[in-house]
């Protein structure tokens, strides 16, 4: 037998893998979306640097970046001094107060709005009894019930967390009970003709097709819990970055209220970053199954 043709084949190159390339003045990979993400950033900051005069603008009341910095330091780095200066060594324990007060609303939100969401999906009896209520409420913005909070949980963290809770649960249900509805029904049949019962296909196909909205949900809540949160420190209690933001305007020192601001956006973008990273260990399957295709 001739076997010329397998030598030859044998004997040719194996192409190389096609190189990634870099887009525009950026590289590829993480390094260059990291470079792209802190563009804008870096440009509004410049910007307002060189739009300052004498560490100021906006008739002396914005002060530029550099003061906001050096605020900054002191606010996280400073001696504490016996309490006289509230914005001075202070910048840790209030993120850990207002991250805390973040965490247990929104696991609160998450351990109703989830469950609930899927069944209101999933159950027509369910969606009929508890989703007029949701919608009722939904409404009615974080700041209308600080009152509510104040006259049921008094000048203390439960009123936090409650309204913390209470912002988070609205995107989480409305994503949750969408992601249910929309199932593919074929995958529902599929499951019953080989003999699940009606939990198995709720546990086994319903929750995780539902997923990706849940998912969705999730950021978007974290996202509403962090601005309850600090809706809740300015009034409902007396700790936290809503609190020093309030306290800081109202005694004019704006260099604390812009690394405020910002600080809370830092811990926003921080906490958005871990539900992402959950959800691609948690989707996996769905890269996996794209990938097969």
């Amino acid at each position: 037998m001739n076997d010329a043709p397998a030598r030859a084949l044998d004997a040719a190159p194996v192409p190389a893998a096609p190189k990634v390339k870099s887009r525009g003045l950026f590289p590829a990979g993480r390094t260059g979306a990291a470079m792209r993400a802190a563009l804008l950033p870096v440009l509004v900051i410049v910007a307002w640097q060189l739009a300052g005069s004498g560490g100021s603008l906006a008739g002396g009341v914005l002060p530029t970046p550099d003061r906001v910095w050096d605020a900054w330091v002191v606010w996280a780095f400073g001696p504490q001094g016996m309490g006289l200066n509230p914005y001075s060594g202070t910048w840790l324990s209030n993120v850990l107060f207002s991250s805390m007060r973040v965490a247990q609303g929104f696991v609160l939100a998450m351990a109703i709005g989830i469950p609930a969401g899927v069944m209101i999906g999933w159950s027509r009896a369910v969606s009929g009894m508890v989703d007029p209520t949701i919608q009722l409420l939904r409404p009615i913005p974080i700041t209308a019930w600080l009152p509510f909070s104040i006259a049921v949980f008094g000048i203390q963290d439960m009123g936090a967390i409650f309204l913390i809770a209470l912002g988070g649960f609205y995107p989480v249900v409305v994503n949750a009970t969408h992601g249910a509805r929309d199932v593919d029904r074929n995958w529902i049949r599929a499951a019953e003709m080989m003999g699940a019962s009606r939990f198995d296909v709720l546990r086994r196909v319903v929750l995780p097709a539902a997923l990706p909205a849940i998912f969705t949900g999730l950021r978007i809540g974290l996202g509403i819990a962090w601005t309850a949160v600090i809706v809740s420190e300015m009034v409902a209690v007396k700790s936290g970055l809503g609190y020093v933001l309030w306290d800081a305007y109202y005694v004019g020192r704006m260099d604390v209220v812009i690394a405020d601001m910002l600080s809370i956006g830092a811990m926003g973008l921080l906490s958005d970053r871990l539900i992402v990273t959950v959800e691609h260990w948690a989707l996996r399957w769905r890269r996996l199954q794209s990938a097969s295709r």
